[in-house]
């Protein structure tokens, strides 16, 4: 029984996807129907896989769209379907986006370009900058699924460094990267909804994002000399002793360099891609990312010649990984019916009104101040940035503030990057605990709350002039 409810699961999702895509190009009712019927099905499946115990999260958000439903008094069955239908492209996007991976592991291109850039990386604040602006790259390729990969790397270097100032150098650059890349990197699925959610510009997004992102770095940096500092631990010291023991066991320098080039051809072809695209096809960005993404991979194990290995990997990602995306999908589906719900009354206006008070009680004071902490206090009850992002976005997307949508983008996401550093309950903190053996306080607040404090004055600096300038 439990076999059959799972591969009802993976035909439930696959479905879903497909339907997607193809009614996105080529809409029609019986096609949406089918659509709505498939999402109500995943949603159902991944209910009975991971018990409602498990699930409570998007079962509550979807109860409590339904509720919304029943007391707006529209049809409540028109209802349902509408909702199962508002995270379409969120959830077309989360089944694409882990693929990507798939390239990734198909060659040690981290290892090449340890080697490669040994030079840049050989003291400590070298090293940690390198780690920071790494895996944020990383990130644009894995997601969430870079810090316990740059983790494991850097365990790898410094394999043989112990002890918690070891600890807080490895995990505060990883976590740290991980949070800045939220407000910039093109691939990962919080950012971009946002972004679509408040139709603001792509590129002024991106860039805005990215310069917060550098100057987080640059801040971060600062952060750390004064911690090692704290620790009265020189950490160059070990350092270099360790990536020496790595260089030493490098011997093939052309096929290193290769690997490097090789990496750095994969990251532009796939951002140059998808911006070439986004500017002569009218495709939104949620649909149009993963369909880029299929196509990516498909020419890479094509030029590689390794067609049986993607094989291989749809295999295990159908039978495997998709059962894991089910959680993230069921939550997606019941954001969005409550996001459904939520439009068919008057709260939009309702917030606007309340805004428009406050503001005019507190003249001094504007809503950017207040947004990232939005974001922050529902990741401290658990909400993922991913979850968080949606149901602001969505209610934000409907609300006509007066404020360039691009700030507002930059003020979210500085409190989702804020909300990762610090948030115990959240995947973020837990998976980087589960790598170090540290506790989930020490890692998140104790080890970032001053840092998160200076990245929420910087951000609101820049936002509170351009704001004095718009």
């Amino acid at each position: 029984m439990n076999a059959r409810i799972k591969w009802g699961l993976r035909i439930s999702i696959t479905i879903y996807a497909l339907l997607h895509f193809i009614t996105y190009f080529y809409e029609r009712e019986i096609l949406l129907l089918f659509l709505s019927i498939s999402g109500f099905f995943l949603f159902l499946f991944a209910v009975i896989t991971f018990t409602i115990r498990r699930i409570k999260l998007p079962f509550t958000l979807f109860l409590v769209g339904i509720a919304i439903l029943i007391f707006s008094n529209g049809s409540i069955v028109d209802g349902i379907l509408s909702g199962l239908l508002q995270m379409r492209e969120m959830i077309g996007l989360l089944v694409v986006i882990p693929m990507i991976s798939w390239v990734l592991r198909e060659e040690p291109y981290m290892e090449a370009i340890m080697g490669f850039g040994n030079k840049l990386l050989n003291t400590s604040r070298k090293f940690y900058f390198g780690m920071l602006s790494f895996t944020q790259i990383i990130a644009y390729f894995l997601n969430f699924g870079s810090i316990p990969m740059m983790y494991q790397f850097e365990n790898m270097v410094l394999k043989n460094e112990k002890g918690e100032a070891w600890e807080n150098f490895k995990g505060t650059s990883v976590l740290r990267g991980f949070a800045l890349s939220t407000m910039w990197v093109l691939s990962i699925p919080s950012f971009i909804f946002v972004v679509e959610a408040m139709n603001a510009s792509l590129w002024i997004s991106i860039l805005q994002g990215l310069g917060v992102s550098i100057f987080g770095v640059i801040l971060a940096v600062v952060f750390s000399r004064f911690e090692e500092k704290k620790y009265g631990v020189d950490l160059t010291a070990g350092l270099r002793t360790e990536i020496d023991e790595v260089i030493s066991q490098t011997t093939d320098v052309k096929q290193r360099n290769k690997r490097v080039l090789e990496f750095a051809i994969l990251f532009i072809s796939l951002f140059g891609t998808i911006f070439l695209l986004h500017s002569i096809l009218a495709v939104e960005l949620l649909v149009l990312i993963p369909l880029v993404v299929v196509l990516w991979i498909g020419v890479y194990h094509l030029v590689k010649k390794r067609t049986k290995q993607l094989k291989k990997d749809a295999k295990t990602y159908v039978k495997t990984d998709m059962i894991r995306q089910s959680y993230q999908l069921s939550v997606m589906l019941g954001a969005g019916m409550m996001i459904s719900a939520l439009n068919q009354t008057g709260f939009a206006p309702f917030v606007v009104d309340g805004i428009y008070m406050l503001q005019e009680t507190l003249p001094f004071i504007n809503v950017l101040y207040f947004l990232p902490f939005m974001v922050i206090i529902l990741a401290f009850f658990g909400l993922g940035p991913l979850t968080v992002m949606v149901l602001i976005g969505g209610i934000l997307g409907n609300l006509s503030l007066p404020y360039p949508p691009e700030l507002i983008v930059l003020t979210v996401t500085s409190g989702s990057a804020i909300s990762i550093m610090l948030s115990p309950l959240i995947m973020p903190v837990i998976v980087l605990s589960g790598n170090n053996g540290l506790s989930l306080i020490k890692n998140g607040i104790k080890f970032n709350w001053k840092y998160s404090v200076a990245l929420y004055v910087m951000v609101q600096i820049y936002v509170q002039l351009m704001v004095q300038v718009w």
